[in-house]
This record gives structure tokens, C-alpha cells and sequence, in this order.
């Protein structure tokens, strides 16, 4: 290997330990993310399905194969 890139090298392996050991050290304080991510996917994912569940069942849609002229709300 060439000096020069060997040098290189070193340089980011150390700069890439530096960082790791510092992030190491730090206390890990959850976030929003960590505290409510779950719940939010949870919520969205039910409104999303009472949603198109209301749309399903009770808008009275007819559906058809082409969407041209053919769905028309009674």
C-alpha cells in the first residue's frame, strides 16, 4: 500500500474510533421517537383503516372496471 494512502487510511479509522468511543460515553436520552414512535404508527394505522373501512361500506359506491362515467355516488 502506498504511503500516502496507508496515512489516509489511518486517519479516517481513527477519526471513525474517536467518534464511536465519544458516542459510547454519552448518556442515551430517548426521544420522541423512542417514547411515542409506536403509538403514532399505531394510531395512524387505525385511523387509516377506520377510514377506508367508512369509505367501503358505507359511501355506496359502485364500482366498476373503468373509473370513466362508471362511479357515481347515490
Amino acid at each position: 500500500m502506498f504511503p500516502v494512502a496507508r496515512a489516509a487510511q489511518s486517519l479516517v479509522a481513527r477519526g471513525i474510533q474517536h467518534t464511536a468511543v465519544r458516542q459510547a460515553h454519552r448518556k442515551h436520552q430517548p426521544t420522541f421517537h423512542d417514547k411515542y414512535g409506536a403509538m403514532v404508527l399505531l394510531g395512524g394505522a387505525t385511523m387509516f383503516t377506520a377510514v377506508w373501512g367508512y369509505v367501503f361500506t358505507q359511501l355506496k359506491i359502485e364500482w366498476g372496471f373503468s373509473p370513466v362515467g362508471r362511479i357515481t355516488p347515490k
